[in-house]
């Protein structure tokens, strides 16, 4: 993965308790996306309360909705 992250991600990170370091997130999605799962919110690395954060957010269209479609495109390979 090349290039800067959105610092919204980052953010993103941390309030899903997770490393905001812009390398740590970089290894995240490249860790994570080599386990070519498909289904984001559901996968296992995810634990209950990320999941639920993740699935609220989008159905609420929050201010996070963004940082969490940005992070599904990279997880999943589609940009």
């Amino acid at each position: 993965m090349d290039g800067n992250l959105n610092p919204n991600l980052c953010e993103l990170f941390g309030q899903l308790g997770l490393s905001s370091k812009p390398q740590d997130v970089k290894a995240f999605i490249k860790e994570h996306s080599a386990l070519g799962i498909q289904d984001f919110g559901h996968d296992p690395y995810w634990n209950a309360s990320q999941r639920e954060f993740l699935h609220k957010t989008l159905e609420e269209d929050s201010d996070w909705a963004r940082a969490i479609d940005e992070l599904s495109e990279l997880l999943y390979n589609k940009k």
